[in-house]
């Protein structure tokens, strides 16, 4: 069957990194760390596993990172190759195994990607999973699969930019039939805007910034707003429609990223700016919570100088290894750094069911659909969506 698939080696990984910037294309070329090519139909690990045919999946910033070869190494070790992309998926149930009992065939399912101790068939579970928070399972390496964090970074299970993977059942979580594959497909995504909003604390009349107005920062200002109604919230964007897109969801204040960004800044959020003869400016005063969406260096380090002294600063979107960020500010401000990766499972549900009440104002979010076949198309418009007014690229297998 087609799958986009990713091979790890180290030639790879140097061309898409180094040629990658002046060649746009390698990063779909047989050159590069991924294709669209035939793969093997995954199987079903235990009793407890279905095949899942992928109806529309999201290409989502990590991808396009892993892809641009732009990631940190962090995750080499416990990261199965080849693996078939695809994490934000919502499929059609295909083949249940036989201890299958929380769905059936031809029910439409959203995904949860995490791989965690129950998924991979191990009894006795570690302290994380026990606790709740499954995404940071301890056997990431052990049980019935290879390596992987999630689905779509594990050799095994497959992922859906194919036209069929398989999962655990508690992976899986049904929809309203109301809701459309474009909206099911936003759920992950909210899911981890959801858990970021939560590391706030947020206090009435607080200042919330959300720097980056892409897919990740439109529905964290979404979750903020929802989470935190009587907080004030400030959004940095790029692009016009971005702009518009964050006034949609209900940002009260945006800021186009320009020379006068800082002067801008401190004057939406009382602050002082103070310039030296080196170095970005420093703010006297800011926000009191800072949510990096979009994990680089400029954003980290422009996040670090609008959070206020003894403020909070989470990071949604995945960094790599950043370069230029002054950390002076953590130190001198008293800074609280969190890092907000993916969700845990009443998250994600709870995204799911909060989801049906956003599709309208999240309607055309989803602005481009692909098949498999125009992968190369899919990935340079996922690539250059921000000049394109395009908000979330998505495969239709």
């Amino acid at each position: 069957m087609l799958g986009i698939q990713y091979t790890r080696s180290v030639p790879r990984f140097l061309a898409a990194r180094f040629l990658g910037p002046a060649m746009g294309w390698i990063y779909t070329s047989p050159l590069g760390t991924t294709r669209l090519t035939r793969v093997s139909e995954p199987k079903l690990p235990s009793p407890n596993w279905v095949r899942v045919r992928p109806l529309v999946s999201g290409i989502c910033g990590s991808d396009l990172a892993t892809i641009m070869a732009k990631g940190s190494p962090y995750f080499a070790s416990i990261t199965s190759c080849p693996f078939v992309f695809g994490h934000e998926v919502v499929g059609e149930v295909t083949e249940t195994g036989s201890a299958v009992s929380q769905v059936a065939v031809g029910q439409r399912v959203v995904l949860a990607p995490p791989l965690h101790c129950s998924v991979r068939g191990i009894s006795e579970t570690c302290i994380e999973c026990k606790n709740g928070r499954l995404s940071h399972c301890l056997n990431i390496r052990q049980g019935d699969l290879s390596a992987g964090l999630q689905t779509g970074y594990c050799r095994d299970p497959g992922g859906g930019w194919s036209r069929s993977f398989v999962a655990h059942e508690g992976q899986l979580h049904v929809p309203p039939p109301s809701l459309s594959g474009d909206a099911a497909v936003l759920v992950e995504p909210f899911s981890c805007c959801l858990q970021a909003a939560k590391k706030a604390g947020l206090q009435e009349g607080q200042t919330a910034v959300v720097i980056g107005c892409g897919t990740i920062g439109i529905l964290t200002i979404l979750a903020v707003k929802t989470s935190y109604p009587q907080a004030r919230i400030v959004a940095v964007a790029k692009y016009p429609h971005q702009y518009d897109w964050a006034k949609r969801v209900g940002a009260d204040a945006v800021i186009l990223f320009s020379p006068d960004i800082y002067e801008e800044g401190a004057s939406v959020l009382g602050a002082e700016v103070l310039r030296a003869e080196l170095g970005n400016p420093v703010l006297l005063g800011g926000a009191d919570v800072c949510f990096d969406c979009v994990g680089s260096s400029p954003t980290i380090d422009l996040s670090l100088r609008f959070a206020g002294n003894r403020s909070r600063v989470v990071l949604v979107g995945m960094p790599g290894i950043p370069k230029g960020v002054d950390w002076t500010s953590i130190w001198y401000k008293e800074l609280v750094v969190k890092g907000s990766y993916t969700s845990d499972q009443a998250t994600f549900e709870k995204a799911l069911q909060m989801m049906s009440g956003f599709e309208k104002v999240l309607e055309g979010m989803v602005g481009a659909h692909y098949p498999l076949e125009r992968f190369s198309d899919a990935i340079y418009t996922a690539r250059h969506s921000g000049p394109q007014g395009i908000m979330k690229t998505v495969f239709v297998p």
